[in-house]
């Protein structure tokens, strides 16, 4: 009896070791992807958006297959298309993200993709009362987004940030099925070598069909903040936290867009703006906690 009790209590404090490891993998993945973005304006600013991106995405590919090493062998049709669909997704998303970026504030922009991942939620709401839940988000992003004068922010950054989430959201159903389909990491790794292959044609234009030897040692740096590590580390607390805790954490990531932009880039925020960014968090919050009822 003792010892069913004693494993009992090592079982729980297991449980709870795991899952607030993967609360600090959670956070530490947004904090990093935050920072990425802001250290790496420099070498967009010297190099162009596109190909900075092409450089970050083929330096995490090279450094993951490396290290994974995965066996395409072994898997089938049906666990490579959706790989294959994920690099797709991961390359239109990051390069539309960063040429945002370029355009509109960091925490704006963090603000406005996230009506990707809500839109996502919002599927599953049908017509019940959660749909209030993207519907503040979206008054929160009018908010940081127009006043009365009109619109404060670019409009081609505004769209590109639009379309940045739309593949936020297609990323995170993607995900899903990949974390589920391959072993380790080898779905990530196979996703991020198509995505690299996908990005190259528009870096290399971008870069006049040429390769900055600055741009190659700068993105090697960058990879490794983002994407390497951030999806490395989302894909690890996804296997042990549940999709709604993951979800809540996640929305705190424009608040920390914002904390990033002002801390590294110097970005000012109007109060308006910041209360708008508050009610996307709110209702990124309120949209996953509402779906454990």
């Amino acid at each position: 009896m003792q010892s069913d009790c004693n494993s009992a209590v090592s079982g729980a404090g297991t449980m709870t070791s795991q899952t607030s490891l993967a609360v600090l993998m959670a956070v530490t993945s947004m904090i990093v992807v935050q920072l990425g973005a802001a250290f790496a304006h420099p070498t967009m600013a010297a190099y162009g958006p596109v190909a900075t991106t092409w450089g970050r995405l083929t330096w995490a590919a090279i450094i993951l297959v490396l290290v994974v090493r995965p066996d395409i062998r072994r898997y089938g049709r049906s666990e490579l298309l959706p790989a294959l669909a994920l690099g797709v997704t991961i390359a239109m998303m990051t390069l539309f993200f960063y040429v945002a970026i370029t355009r509109v504030p960091l925490g704006l922009v963090v603000a406005i993709e996230f009506l990707g991942p809500l839109g996502v939620a919002a599927w599953g709401f049908a017509r019940s009362w959660r749909l209030a839940w993207p519907a503040l988000a979206v008054f929160g992003v009018l908010l940081l987004s127009l006043t009365r004068e009109g619109w404060v922010v670019d409009i081609a950054g505004f769209g590109f940030a639009i379309l940045a989430g739309i593949g936020w959201g297609a990323y995170i159903i993607l995900s899903k099925r990949i974390g589920k389909s391959f072993h380790g990491l080898d779905g990530l790794a196979i996703s991020l070598v198509a995505a690299a292959v996908i990005s190259m044609p528009f870096g290399l234009y971008e870069t006049g069909f040429t390769l900055p030897t600055g741009l190659v040692a700068q993105t090697m740096g960058l990879a490794i903040l983002t994407p390497l590590l951030p999806y490395a580390l989302e894909m690890m607390a996804l296997r042990r936290l549940l999709s709604a805790t993951f979800g809540i954490l996640m929305s705190l990531e424009p608040g920390m867009g914002a904390l990033a932009g002002y801390l590294v880039l110097n970005e000012q925020l109007s109060l308006q703006q910041m209360g708008g960014i508050v009610f996307v968090i709110f209702a990124g919050a309120g949209a996953v906690a509402s779906t454990r009822e």
